[in-house]
């Protein structure tokens, strides 16, 4: 099965194609468990009605964190991005929600110290260290701001509560990776 090889489209209105290797019954029963229902309902309060493409993503974090009752939502951001990462979790207080930031670099190991390979002594980011501190603070959602590619894989794979991307770096397009493709569309 490839979706982009496909010309009918017919999963768009409600029809299945017939090609999926999943049981269809299966996955509607997952969805119907309370944990996945709730976030269902949540995101769908954030597109339905008219809603969609109204707001920022900004916007959508700052009703969905309520909707959904997180009481430890947390920034996992790069040192690079500090300065913003101070202005996100400002704007989100004025918001009454309590974020608390995680640097990269906690647990302040150096890049030799966590890569086999690496012969450099500088610190090295630290996205293992950025989840088990948020997983021994009790953080429920954890907001990715900025990690590397890579690093942002290790903390989703150690984080225990539910993570969300808010920023996604890339250096050559200021942070805004589809401006990759404008060249080949």
């Amino acid at each position: 099965m490839n979706c982009l090889n496909c010309n009918l489209k017919s999963c768009r209105t409600a029809k299945s194609c017939g090609l999926e290797s999943f049981d269809r019954d299966a996955i509607e029963k997952k969805y119907h468990q309370s944990e996945n229902q709730s976030v269902v309902q949540a995101a769908a309060d954030l597109v339905d009605g008219g809603k969609a493409g109204s707001l920022s993503r900004l916007q959508e974090l700052l009703e969905f964190i309520p909707a959904m009752g997180y009481k430890k939502p947390a920034l996992a951001y790069c040192y690079g991005m500090e300065k913003q990462a101070k202005v996100m979790v400002e704007l989100f207080k004025k918001h009454g929600i309590q974020l608390v930031g995680i640097s990269c670099t906690a647990g302040a190991h150096s890049q030799n110290e966590l890569n086999q390979n690496s012969s450099i002594a500088g610190v090295s980011c630290n996205p293992l260290s950025q989840a088990e501190q948020l997983n021994r603070q009790g953080a429920d959602l954890a907001i990715l701001f900025g990690l590397c590619l890579g690093h942002d894989i290790l903390f989703s794979r150690a984080f225990l509560g539910d993570v969300t991307t808010f920023v996604v770096k890339d250096r050559v397009f200021a942070h805004n990776p589809m401006d990759a493709l404008k060249d080949f569309a």
